[in-house]
Parts: structure tokens; C-alpha cells; sequence
């Protein structure tokens, strides 16, 4: 696994940090914004005034170091955790608030689910609570743009649970024979709702299951956003100079519950979170 941080904080390797301070800055202010406004949109949807939300609360460092690296005109297809890598790349906060409202500044006008934000001028599309089902439309955007000569790198976000489904493999196929430009980033957090990773997979990891499709498959610590951020930065970079895909298992935990209509003590010691 990939790691740049200590458990302390204390880089490994001063040849490792490639971020600037401004950087870093950046990264931390992204991080810690995100933080706070789950916890503000969890408390609205506790009251009543929302009706659904899912917060990425541990998992920030996956979220925001992975996305960094994108540039404006790049695609992201996400799941249900990455409304943290809309507002970086240019959603503005008023409609992120507005579709979990559903109201008249929502840009989807409430045909969409709470939390499943869509904005245009951000390249970044609404996913569906259909598991996986992100992946097949990503790889079709990344294959268009390898057809059109566009400069573009397309990241396809997914949890662990959407491994089990077929529209992974089928997408992680297509993409490696057609070398196309995507980078799939998985979230492993431990949890797919009430399924542990232990029942996921048989494997010894995710990334591993690149080898099958031609592609690199790399495993990061999650939690260490200068980890990510360099293994997103090289995998972002590879596929934009026509290397292809890369999978990338970042290794987090899920602190909270699934989505804010779900109660992990009813599956889940709670010692384990502690």
C-alpha cells in the first residue's frame, strides 16, 4: 500500500512530497470544508428539511486528494460520496444546497434524488443509486474522447460494493482493450451498506483485479491525502498522455452509516469504529 504520511503526520520521504505549500493549503481548507458541511447537511436532513443524505465523514482525504489533480475540462462520474470533488471543481455552493432541497435553484428542477448532484460546467454527472452503473457511461465518455482526439481524462468513482457487480468488469474490459483515458477510483471503505469487505471479494485486493483487464492496479492509504494526491496525479497524467487506465483501491473507513437512512449498529460493532 502506498503511503506518504506516518501515522504522526511526519512525511516519509522528503523525495515523496511533490505538493507545494499553497497545495497543501488548498488540500487541507478542501478537506476540512467538506467535514463541516456534512455535518450541517446531516443536521438539516435529522430536522426534517431534507430528505436524504450521504456524508463522506472519514473519508475526505480519498475524496479531495483524488480529485485535485483534475483539470477543467476532465469528467468525473461519481458515487455517492464525492459531492466534496463537485464544489472543488466548480459547483456552486448554492446549487449543491439547492438539489438536496430540490428547490427552484435546483439545476436538475427535483428529478433527482437528494445528494445526487449534476452540474454541466463542471463535467460532473449525477450518479444513480443503482450500484455501478456510473462506470459503463464514464468509459463512454472516455472512449469518445480517445476517438475525438480530445485531451480529456475521465474519473470514475465507485465504493467497494459496486466491485461485485458486473458493470465493473465489463467497464474495467472495454477500457483496457481500447487503452482508454479513465481512471477508476475505488473507495474502499470496509462497507457496502451492511456488507463487509471480508464477503466482498475473494481476491487479496481490489487493484489486483486489473491485472485481468491489462492495466495497472495500485493500492493507496485512503486516509493520506498526499498519497492519493500523487497516485491520482500519475494515474491522471498516464491516461492523459494516452498510457490508459489505472484502478486505484484507496484504503478508508466508512465512520458513519451508509447514507443518513441507515442504522450501522444494527450490523456493526460499534467498537470497531472507536
Amino acid at each position: 500500500m502506498i503511503q506518504v504520511l506516518e501515522l504522526d503526520g511526519r512525511v516519509k520521504g522528503k523525495d515523496l512530497l511533490e505538493v507545494d505549500e499553497k497545495d497543501l493549503i488548498e488540500l487541507h481548507r478542501w478537506m476540512t470544508f467538506v467535514r463541516l458541511l456534512d455535518g450541517r447537511m446531516l443536521n438539516l436532513q435529522r430536522q426534517g428539511r431534507i430528505g436524504f443524505y450521504g456524508v463522506a465523514t472519514g473519508e475526505e482525504a480519498a475524496v479531495i486528494g483524488s480529485a485535485y489533480p483534475l483539470q477543467r475540462q476532465d469528467w468525473i462520474f461519481p458515487a455517492l460520496r464525492q459531492g466534496g470533488a463537485a464544489l472543488l471543481k466548480g459547483m456552486p455552493l448554492k446549487y449543491y444546497i439547492a438539489q438536496c432541497y430540490g428547490n427552484s435553484l435546483d439545476v436538475q428542477k427535483g428529478r433527482q434524488m437528494p445528494c445526487h448532484y449534476s452540474y454541466k460546467p463542471a463535467h460532473f454527472v449525477a450518479w444513480s443509486s443503482c450500484i455501478g452503473t456510473q462506470l459503463p457511461h464514464a468509459v463512454g465518455v472516455a472512449w469518445a474522447a480517445k476517438l475525438k482526439k480530445d485531451p480529456l481524462v475521465v474519473m470514475a468513482y465507485m465504493g467497494d460494493g459496486a466491485t461485485s457487480e458486473g458493470d465493473f468488469h465489463v467497464s474495467l474490459n472495454f477500457a483496457g482493450v481500447f487503452k482508454l483515458p479513465v481512471v477508476f477510483f475505488c473507495q474502499n471503505n470496509q462497507w457496502a451498506i451492511s456488507i463487509p469487505f471480508s464477503r466482498q471479494t475473494a481476491s487479496e485486493s481490489i487493484a489486483v483485479k486489473a491485472k485481468a483487464y491489462g492495466f495497472d492496479g495500485l493500492q493507496v492509504d485512503g486516509n493520506d491525502v498526499l498519497a492519493v494526491h500523487q497516485v491520482a496525479s500519475e494515474a491522471v497524467e498516464k491516461a492523459r498522455d494516452g498510457g490508459g487506465p489505472t484502478l486505484i483501491e484507496a484504503i478508508t473507513y466508512r465512520m458513519e452509516g451508509h447514507s443518513s437512512s441507515d442504522d450501522p449498529t444494527r450490523y456493526r460493532d460499534e467498537s470497531e469504529v472507536q
